[in-house]
């Protein structure tokens, strides 16, 4: 029987528990999408995590969608970065960063040129950004051609190589939460008639292609991806979830991805029909690496989820933003400090790196 807090092998990385650090958008880089100046602070503080995923890193220019989040496309981010993972490497940690690109959401005035965004259909979602001027609805966006779509995979491939040069210990592939490779795979978002849309087999082909080019760079085990199945932020639905994303677990375990991350719910968002925990549990039975739950766990409900075999780790999002050494209070059932909204996204230190330790003698 494993516990939440037993050391776990993926692949040769040796992590020294199952508390996983989530990925955060905290909207705090500067505004050429360097990582700003308490970054290495915040992650070097959680280093105690099993693993820490980054916030969400944008491959490209035209995978923006959100102001002063971080990128991973030019020298002076893989700079940035690398004060980042050499602060968490000192601390012990172990830190992978998530390849991110928004698609749909996003707005013109983030956007090289004021173009319009990129996205597998022209549909625009019901849904917000935030720009320097506050929350604003997200611009129209035109369908990728089949060159935006090789370009896109070809960012991809080269955003994983960056984040190798900055030091990370490997990738995580932001498959998730309405952005665009999940636009590409549910059938709202994605109404294609070429190989990339209609039929499930064909909706995963993007996704499918991604993952092969990021695993040209990286050891397969080196490498995650992160769905949300039933998931409905960002105006997102899918006709048959079950049928598309048992393909998404298919082609993820043909090409032998060291770990997959499951969304169970976002904060704030119910899920979108009856029947996910069957679904939870059918793609949990499919998958055969590493299988990581998220969403709304606690220390109880993460035990369990580990202890059960429902999972092999728990990755916690608020509560690691908040308390900085969530693994030593979550097994030691010490108080845990509470969150402060106002200072999620953007803003200074305050809220991000002045969250107090518990007990430095404990």
């Amino acid at each position: 029987m494993n516990s939440l807090y037993d050391p776990l092998a993926l692949g040769d990385l040796q992590l020294k528990n199952r508390v996983f650090m989530a990925p955060l958008t905290r909207n705090r880089a500067q505004p050429d999408g360097v990582p700003g100046m308490w970054t290495a602070t915040y992650y070097s503080q959680r280093a105690s995590a099993g693993l820490i995923v980054s916030e969400a890193t944008q491959i490209s220019a035209m995978g923006t969608g959100y102001v002063n989040t971080p990128g991973i496309y030019t020298a002076e981010h893989v700079a940035g970065w690398r004060q980042v993972t050499q602060a968490v490497h000192e601390a012990g940690g172990r830190i992978f960063l998530q390849l991110w690109h928004v698609g749909r959401i996003s707005h013109t005035s983030l956007l090289p040129d004021n173009t319009s965004p990129l996205a597998p259909s022209a549909i625009t979602a019901k849904s917000q950004t935030v720009t320097a001027t506050g929350f604003v609805d997200v611009s129209e966006p035109r369908a990728m051609t089949l060159a935006d779509i090789r370009q896109t995979v070809e960012d991809y491939r080269q955003a994983a190589a960056n984040a190798k040069e900055a030091g990370f210990d490997g990738v995580e592939i932001h498959a998730a939460n309405g952005y665009l490779i999940d636009q590409f795979l549910q059938s709202k978002s994605n109404v294609r008639t070429d190989d990339y849309g209609g039929a499930a087999s064909n909706r995963v082909r993007f996704l499918r292609e991604v993952v092969d080019a990021v695993l040209g760079v990286w050891e397969s085990s080196r490498v995650g991806v992160r769905i949300s199945p039933g998931g409905t932020f960002n105006d997102m639905a899918d006709a048959n979830p079950t049928q598309t994303f048992s393909h998404v677990v298919d082609v993820l375990n043909a090409l032998r991805v060291g770990y997959l991350h499951v969304v169970e719910a976002a904060p704030g968002q119910a899920p979108a029909s009856e029947g996910l925990p069957e679904l939870f549990d059918q793609l949990h039975a499919m998958w055969k690496g590493v299988y990581i739950v998220n969403g709304g766990y606690d220390a109880a409900r993460g035990e369990l989820a580990v202890s059960s075999d429902r999972a092999d780790a728990v990755a916690y999002g608020r509560l690691f933003l908040a308390n900085p050494d969530l693994p030593k209070r979550l097994r030691h059932g010490g108080p845990l400090n509470a969150a402060d909204p106002s200072s999620f996204y953007g803003g200074t230190e305050r809220g991000y790196v002045d969250y107090p330790t518990w007990g430095e003698d404990f």
